[in-house]
């Protein structure tokens, strides 16, 4: 164990008190000891790379290239994605892959190309196969965006899952950005960052990798064109990246490179080539839709460790009403539940829960459950015994019932890669709602066995059904959380059909957007923890998960007036708006930091509700087009190097440019601006990019910059949408997009179009298609 792994053991041990630390010791033991039963050493392996082409089998969209010692499957699809597979691996099965298979592109056929190579041509994307399994992803121009050398496995001499190495090269000028939730971003750094969901062990900040959720989904941008990568295997495994080097211009650039380390296979890989937004379309069309949140979980929220009581959770939400501060929920951590155990409640400290969830929906607040997966392995606990009769728990190589340690004490997991399993785990989300619970909050599912030592998850011997091939924890862990999430979705399906599920969950894997989102986990306070909360939203997002948000204020500690109000208006414009913190942290109602910060916090608050319009649209934009809500500053101009570069600042759709203050006292900030005219949110002032500009910060609020000609959506002073329009400039245009709430069942609205332009010495604003507006209008003067 190095030192930052035995620090967060003894972090852990610490805030469970002696028997939960006595436990950890004996569940690591334990987890050692079946291991090391239980799986083989790897012995003497041998070293293989493909070798050199021998025959080539053409089909529609590509086809299979056969060589000395392997095969290489290629396929382009109608989307203009391109897939590959070694050893005649195909798309599926696949975790992140859902619906229909990709249609393949019966235009793109494989032809032969220079020097014994083969290659198939599409109209977005060319790709060519060397004579020895080298591979190069061309733009249609010629430009060569990615340069994967030929693959290398290692395999047990008797047999059994290959470790294999894939290395690439890419361009001088390339930045990286992805790979699933990380702290230090958005832009990643030279570095090795591994791909094995892991509970951090308590509080995190930048320097803390890997966190709960990692994905092998690599962005590349550079001048020559942006592309996503995703190698399709659940295994642990590390990518390492290191930018490269421009030289003086006479051609000796050092390349970036991209190398990716996986302890089993099969070795496939997805390439979408493209403008941003197309990329992250296609990424959705096959990895799945975004779920659409229900209306009001796009409104504040409030979550503590340490409610306590249900007079506690009245108390807080009457501080709410009384201080005219907008609260939409309520999310009640472990502390509500009868010792910790799974679908249960504390009946002394909650003794009427169903009334108490009525009483607050009466107010407009919603109660929100936090559920972990695993369940406490004790005689008369109904979802253990109902578990136990249906065969719902992972097991161990011998057959025996894995047990770990959590919160509840020594308790077993369901093996959420059973459809069973899912099916069985869904009907238990009816006991939440009939206790009044609006929605669900995923916790403790990466999944966490505590340990004293070794790593808090299950062990890797530990038998799974996936999906009824069979297999153990290593393929398993990092989707383990995805099928939790799956369950949880389609059981309240099941239970409430008519109503949209609101979930979000700590870990996951490529493909979650499909059930709901997720949060940052447990940020540590301090101001790197605030820039680590945007940091993991700006990736997540681009790795196709729109909906997410950090424990605003951070999980730990208490943070000073300053930091919680600079992180309250960071999260007033990020997709999920919520205060958490941790059981012997400090309070996160407003009122704990003064009547100054009350103050501004309503003025927060105030145009979080505003923007509720827009927010939806944003939500709704998702779901068909798969564009996050939070989108990195070079999500328009990839090809702006400077853009690259930034991430102290966001754009929130098209119109908005938001630039927190993430910085101890700060009343001016520095703002990198994309192209175009923007405006000061608040005085109107212009501002020109691209360039730097410096705006002003005060305390008050963090600055907001609306693109010149935008049409947003906004809620009017009597509830209903009104489109607040931003002058375009003289000579030019501007519009935006409603997609109106059509309620939290599934009714769909139309996505409305309109324009902005000057006539004479006005601006109008008119309904692409012709007819009437349909809304009330607001020019805003600047």
């Amino acid at each position: 164990m190095d030192g930052r792994g035995l620090l967060r053991s003894v972090k852990a041990l610490g805030a469970g008190g002696p028997s939960l630390g006595l436990r950890a010791v004996r569940a690591a033991l334990r987890r050692r000891r079946v291991d090391a039963s239980a799986l083989a050493p790897r012995g003497a392996e041998r070293a293989r790379v493909p070798g050199a082409v021998t025959d080539v089998e053409s089909g529609p969209g590509g086809g299979v290239i056969r060589f000395a010692r392997s095969e290489l499957r290629l396929l382009v699809t109608v989307t203009g994605a391109v897939f590959w597979g070694w050893d005649g691996a195909g798309p599926e099965p696949s975790y992140a892959l859902c619906g229909a298979a990709p249609e393949a592109d019966p235009r793109a056929m494989l032809e032969p190309d220079k020097d014994g190579g083969w290659r198939v041509v599409s109209e977005r994307i060319t790709v060519a196969v060397s004579r020895y399994g080298g591979i190069e992803v061309r733009t249609p121009g010629g430009v060569v965006l990615r340069r994967v050398e030929p693959p290398r496995w290692w395999e047990s001499a008797g047999g059994g899952v290959a470790r294999w190495v894939q290395r690439a090269e890419v361009a001088a000028d390339a930045r990286f950005f992805g790979l699933g939730g990380r702290a230090a971003g958005p832009r990643l750094a030279d570095g090795t960052y591994r791909l094995w969901n892991t509970d951090p062990g308590g509080s995190f900040g930048p320097g803390d990798d890997p966190l709960s959720i990692t994905m092998p989904v690599q962005w590349v941008v550079a001048d020559g064109g942006t592309h996503l990568v995703f190698h399709d295997t659940t295994w642990d495994g590390s990518v390492s990246l290191q930018e490269g080097e421009e030289g003086d211009g006479s051609g000796h650039d050092r390349p970036g490179t991209v190398e990716l380390r996986c302890d089993g296979g099969p070795l496939r890989c997805w390439v979408v080539v493209g403008a941003p937004a197309r990329v992250l379309h296609t990424w959705v069309s096959l990895t799945g839709a975004p779920a659409v949140p229900p209306g009001w979980a796009l409104g504040y929220q409030h979550a503590r460790w340490g409610f306590g009581s249900a007079a506690e959770v009245r108390r807080t939400v009457a501080g709410y009403r009384e201080r005219g501060l907008p609260l939409d929920a309520v999310h009640l951590d472990i502390d509500h539940l009868d010792g910790h155990r799974v679908f249960t409640v504390d009946r002394r400290r909650f003794p009427e829960l169903p009334e108490l969830a009525r009483e607050l929906a009466a107010d407009g607040v919603r109660l929100v459950s936090i559920v972990d997966p695993a369940v406490k392995a004790e005689p008369g606990n109904p979802v253990f015994e109902s578990g136990r009769a249906v065969g719902a728990f992972v097991r161990d190589a011998t057959g025996r019932e894995v047990v770990g340690t959590v919160w509840a004490g020594e308790s077993v997991y369901p093996d959420f890669t059973d459809p069973g399993v899912r099916a069985w785990w869904g009907d238990w989300y009816g006991e939440r709602l009939g206790q009044g619970f609006a929605g669900f909050w995923h916790d403790m599912n990466e999944p966490v066995s505590f340990a004293a030592f070794g790593e808090r998850t299950l062990p890797r011997s530990a038998r799974h059904s996936l999906e009824g091939r069979g297999g153990d924890h290593r393929e398993a862990h990092n989707v383990y959380a995805l099928g939790m999430a799956r369950a949880a979705y389609e059981g309240v399906r099941r239970l409430r059909p008519a109503e949209r599920p609101f979930l979000f969950s700590r870990s996951g894997w490529a493909g979650m957007q499909r059930y709901g989102g997720t949060w940052s986990g447990d940020v540590a306070t301090g101001w790197p923890g605030l820039r680590a909360s945007l940091a993991l939203v700006l990736g997540l997002g681009l790795c196709g998960v729109p909906y997410s948000g950090p424990d605003v204020g951070g999980f730990t500690g208490s943070p000073s007036p300053e930091l919680y109000l600079r992180w309250f208006q960071l999260g007033a414009h990020l997709p999920l708006f919520r205060t958490h913190s941790a059981l012997r942290a400090g309070r996160r109602e407003p009122w704990a930091f003064g009547e100054e910060v009350v103050e501004h916090a309503r003025a927060v608050l105030l145009e979080r509700r505003r923007l509720a319009p827009y927010l939806m649209t944003l939500a709704q934009l998702a779901a068909r087009t798969g564009a996050p809500y939070a989108r990195p500053l070079w999500w328009g101009a990839p090809e702006d190097r400077a853009l690259r570069d930034c991430g102290d600042a966001f754009l929130l759709g098209d119109a908005l440019l938001v630039a927190p203050v993430m910085e101890p006292g700060v009343d001016r900030r520095a703002v990198q601006l994309p192209a175009g005219t923007w405006y000061d949110a608040v005085s109107g002032a212009a501002f020109t990019g691209p360039g730097r500009v410096r705006v002003a910060a005060p305390l008050s609020r963090a600055p907001v910059l609306v693109r010149a000609g935008a049409v947003l959506p906004v809620r009017g002073a009597d509830g209903g949408v009104e489109l607040e329009v931003w002058p375009p400039v003289r000579g030019g245009t501007g519009g935006g997009l409603v997609v109106a709430d059509a309620g939290d069942g599934w009714g769909t609205s139309e996505v409305e179009r309109f324009t902005t332009r000057w006539r004479g010495e006005g601006v109008v604003v008119e309904r692409e298609g012709g007819g009437p507006v349909g809304y009330p209008v607001r020019l805003r003067e600047v």
